[in-house]
């Protein structure tokens, strides 16, 4: 077989899957935003004209978002959306936390002094453009480049793909929000830095860490003042 013929449903498939995944990106900003509820049916027309894409993708999407726990298959009627959650968001940032966290130690003992000036220049560049409102994306943009510069340098393939599993769960926006939450970002980067440079494993698990749980109080309180659990009533047991 010709070997351009060979490629083709390769190209193909990862067509689909992303538009699959663009389904379930679209899906999962409606639930953590509430715009659909916990009981609610998901309709597959709307979903499929809101994206641009066929029925086939949609239900494809909406599959990946049932292994994720975003949304239950329910016989003969469809797919409805599922419980999400404060303790949601809590462990969804737990487990970012101790992945990154034990990337940040790998990275600490491999990581390279060209790596090292990256994130020293990625710092003074988010120092720059703090406090101008017109720079906000672009400090959402460095802060991404940080966590993925210390990603790289911990030179461990498998975890940083486990890490990106989890990290897609919350869209964007989210993450945005809480990254550009500048003094905090601007406090926790260079003490990171510093363990780095000094080599030191755990403390740069630790601080990695801290600084990422420190967001899941914060998306909560951005969640619930955006009225997403309005309706429910937290356990107190």
């Amino acid at each position: 077989m010709d070997a351009r013929m060979r490629d083709l449903p390769r190209s193909a498939g990862s067509q689909r899957q992303q538009l699959s995944e663009d389904v379930a990106g679209y899906v999962r900003e409606l639930i953590i935003s509430g715009r659909v509820r916990p009981g609610d049916f998901l309709r597959t027309e709307p979903i499929a004209e809101a994206v641009g894409v066929s029925n086939t993708p949609v239900r494809e999407g909406l599959l990946l978002l049932g292994g994720e726990g975003f949304v239950e298959l329910v016989p003969r009627r469809g797919f409805m959306v599922s419980v999400f959650d404060r303790q949601d968001v809590r462990d969804l940032f737990w487990v970012q936390a101790t992945l990154a966290g034990e990337l940040a130690g790998r990275a600490a003992k491999r990581i390279s002094e060209r790596q090292l000036r990256h994130l020293a220049d990625l710092i003074t560049q988010h120092e720059q453009a703090a406090g101008t409102e017109d720079e906000s994306e672009r400090i959402v943009a460095l802060g991404h480049e940080f966590h993925r510069t210390i990603n790289l340098a911990a030179d461990s393939r498998r975890l940083a793909m486990l890490l990106g599993s989890v990290v897609k769960q919350l869209p964007n926006r989210f993450y945005g929000a809480i990254e550009g939450h500048t003094d905090k970002t601007l406090r926790d980067h260079p003490a990171i830095l510093e363990a780095l440079q000094k080599r030191r494993a755990k403390a740069a698990n630790s601080l990695m860490r801290d600084h990422i749980m420190s967001g899941a109080d914060e998306l909560v309180a951005m969640l619930e003042k955006q009225g997403l659990w309005s309706d429910q009533v937290e356990s107190t047991a």
